[in-house]
């Protein structure tokens, strides 16, 4: 069994679903008393919030990288990165490393592609979902791409920064998303994909009527058959 690096924190409350995801697929897989093999770098999620905030991305590059190389020098033989929109950091950490990096959209369109759907919604961060380096990598394996309106993409990210991260979970929240869902739907969204790890904490598959893709739990499932391709 290969040693899994995550980057974590981002939030804490995604990272420990990341943990919960990927042990029940080695549970599963395995059978047993197996466990996974992992390293975790878990970082001050309010740091990065406030980069973010103030579009520091270069400064981020350096935090991410370092996580990255941290956790090559413990003994990890590849890295993952338990959230969606720091992905943005992608290239600085894979120039940063000498070991393969998994990334969540990359698995999220296999995932898609097996489904045989052709076109999706993606929510997300007003950062996943407004820039282009989540949605080219989906156009590129030939799923098209929408997004909600601008109304619905600060619902969406004020939930997630207002609540979700704060491990805050209400109706009323949920009640949103399942309308802003019904109407990617009527614009012809065959599926939606979740693309902020904390999002699965608030909608599931028994919320909605079309196919939901839940990146965190896709992401942690590859990174176990990754972690055993040799077994």
């Amino acid at each position: 069994m290969k040693t899994i690096g995550i980057i974590g924190g981002m939030s804490w409350e995604s990272t420990k679903l990341y943990y919960e995801f990927i042990n029940e697929k080695i549970k599963s897989d395995l059978g047993g008393f197996h466990s996974c093999k992992c390293l975790i770098n878990s970082v001050d999620f309010a740091e990065i919030q406030k980069l973010q905030s103030e579009d520091a991305w270069d400064a981020l590059d350096i935090i991410m990288s370092e996580a990255a190389m941290s956790l090559e020098k413990g003994g990890a033989e590849f890295i993952i990165l338990a959230t969606n929109t720091m992905h943005l950091c992608v290239d600085a950490i894979i120039k940063s490393i000498n070991i393969p990096f998994l990334h969540i959209a990359e698995a999220t369109a296999m995932a898609i592609k097996t489904k045989e759907l052709k076109k999706v919604a993606l929510l997300g961060t007003k950062f996943t979902m407004e820039k282009d380096f989540y949605k080219k990598i989906l156009s590129n394996n030939d799923i098209e791409v929408i997004i909600p309106n601008e109304e619905d993409r600060n619902i969406i990210h004020n939930t997630i920064f207002g609540e979700l991260v704060k491990g805050i979970f209400n109706n009323t929240s949920i009640d949103k998303f399942k309308k802003i869902i019904k109407r990617l739907e009527a614009e012809g969204a065959q599926g939606i994909t979740l693309g902020c790890t904390e999002l699965p904490l608030l909608i599931s598959q028994k919320d909605v009527d079309i196919e939901v893709f839940d990146t965190s739990r896709i992401h942690a499932e590859k990174a176990v058959e990754m972690a055993l391709r040799e077994i």
